[in-house]
């Protein structure tokens, strides 16, 4: 049967891995897993709870495309208490997951092969869902010493229609601060482009609160998920904040492409949040395994790393150790029984010489990871 050129999308390499991880696993191989940027806890016993509830009360139908109302009331509170921002709660849009956000805004937003950029390295479907939907990404590079975020210089010459910019970012967990994003949404500004922020790992923060880019305008899109800081990864629900004059335009979207978002989850998720007490547990065993991380790798010998401020990963140089991520990725997995990802899903120029770790699994896993990649290193 024929498929469509916009059918033709690269793999999500790190899929790839979590297989391979459980064929070693099915061997009777215990494996750590430090590929999969998935917390090691599951949703908060509140959200759960209140789940059961509603269920017993009655069926659960369609809600409105946009959302419950009272957990996008919840969701404006929370940029409140977050970040001192007063949101109206009717721009808040309830999403199937951060995945139906980007979807949602680059239909929007964007025509048929208008070019969008996205920092590099960068979460790989960002690139695979524009191609898929006729458009072009633009990879901007940047460098470990400007923390792996793009500054405005970049953006000159790319002829945007829009930017992409996630903080706390993945692969890298690095943030960028109030001054260095307010110069990177101007600088948007001033080509036309339209800005659009990653902040689903808002909350998974260290030293510092990420910012908002609503602490800066109301000319955006924002768009989070329940799926890191909540720990609800299967749940597939996320929100979006778009500008007042585009509620009905995603609006009609949403209705068409989704109905809405489960309504169980979206349930779930407004109990989730105010399950402060848990979630900051989570947070503590997060803080705990950076500070693992950042000790033992450089002790196994992975020394080229950029400290991350948020979410729960570190992105290696390894061009010192290897030219092929993917095939030094398989020789960690297959001697030292340690899964990690190899850069090429995050950076298609420079991912061959470089990984990711993650360190969302509980500390007794990060502590034996570690222990395995400095053997597996001192006998390489």
């Amino acid at each position: 049967m024929r498929s469509s050129r916009r059918s033709v999308v690269d793999p999500f390499i790190v899929m790839d891995v979590m297989e391979a991880a459980r064929r070693l696993e099915d061997t009777g191989r215990h494996v750590i897993h430090m590929e999969v940027g998935q917390p090691g806890t599951g949703a908060p016993k509140a959200a759960t709870e209140a789940l059961r509830r509603a269920m017993d009360a009655g069926p659960l139908g369609y809600t409105v495309a946009l959302g419950l109302p009272a957990l996008r009331a919840r969701i404006a509170r929370m940029y409140a208490d977050w970040y001192d921002v007063d949101l109206d709660p009717n721009r808040v849009v309830v999403t199937p997951g951060s995945s139906g956000g980007f979807l949602l805004s680059f239909t929007a937003l964007f025509d048929t092969g208008e070019r969008v950029g996205i920092g590099a390295p960068g979460y790989p479907s960002y690139r695979q869902i524009l191609r898929a939907m006729d458009l072009k990404p633009v990879d901007i590079p940047t460098a470990r010493e400007t923390r792996y975020q793009p500054a405005p210089a970049d953006l000159r010459g790319l002829d945007l229609a829009g930017l992409l910019v996630a903080s706390p970012a993945n692969p890298t967990g690095t943030m960028l601060d109030l001054s260095a994003m307010r110069a990177l949404i101007e600088a948007a500004v001033a080509q036309g482009a339209a800005f659009i922020s990653d902040e689903i790992y808002h909350g998974i923060e260290y030293d510092a609160k990420a910012v908002t880019a609503l602490q800066i305008t109301d000319d955006a899109y924002v768009i989070n998920s329940f799926s890191k800081y909540f720990s609800m990864t299967g749940w597939r629900v996320g929100w979006m904040v778009v500008p007042e004059d585009h509620v009905r335009i995603v609006e009609r979207i949403a209705q068409n492409m989704f109905i809405c978002a489960p309504h169980a989850s979206q349930v779930a998720a407004l109990a989730a949040m105010d399950a402060e007490e848990e979630l900051q547990a989570n947070l503590d065993v997060y803080r705990t395994n950076r500070a693992l991380m950042l000790e033992g790798l450089p002790k196994a010998g992975f020394t080229r790393i950029a400290p991350p401020d948020g979410a729960f990963y570190v992105y290696a140089d390894v061009s010192d150790l290897t030219d092929d991520s993917r095939a030094f990725a398989a020789e960690i997995l297959e001697q030292a029984g340690v899964s990690v990802t190899p850069g090429l899903d995050f950076d298609q120029q420079r991912g061959h010489q470089s990984v990711r770790f993650s360190y969302a699994r509980s500390t007794a896993d990060i502590e034996e990871g570690l222990a395995r990649l400095k053997a597996f290193m001192a006998n390489r």
